[in-house]
């Protein structure tokens, strides 16, 4: 059975570049436009992996972080966040958040579809 992928990110472009990625390397993509779409999202999906952008409108992916890890059935998903930021106080904000990695844009497809199979379960 293939793992379910959520992105997160608010920019068409990067969707379409990340469903394309993913989806040519065997997986199931669900994606929303932004933290409050992704939380939607979350109410009738359970991914195996989450991909989330961090600057995004109405939600940031703080937010989202921390909306997904409220919620006790998706305690547990892995995170990656991937977005243009590189700051270390980011990166630890996240991590506190509940992050499990971090991808700096643009990405490497072979290197994203790597790291997701490191962390789905």
């Amino acid at each position: 059975m293939s793992k379910t992928i959520l992105t997160v990110d608010d920019s068409r472009t990067m969707r379409e570049m990340l469903m394309l990625a993913l989806s040519e390397a065997g997986f199931s993509v669900v994606q929303a436009e932004d933290g409050v779409h992704g939380l939607e999202v979350l109410e009738k999906e359970t991914p195996d992996v989450i991909v989330t952008d961090i600057n995004m409108p109405r939600m940031d992916g703080f937010g989202f972080i921390e909306g997904v890890r409220r919620h006790e059935k998706h305690r547990g998903v892995p995170i990656l966040v991937l977005t243009t930021e590189s700051d270390g106080e980011k990166k630890d904000r996240a991590r506190r958040a509940g992050a499990t990695g971090w991808i700096v844009k643009p990405f490497n497809p072979v290197k994203l579809v790597d790291a997701i199979r490191r962390v789905a379960v």
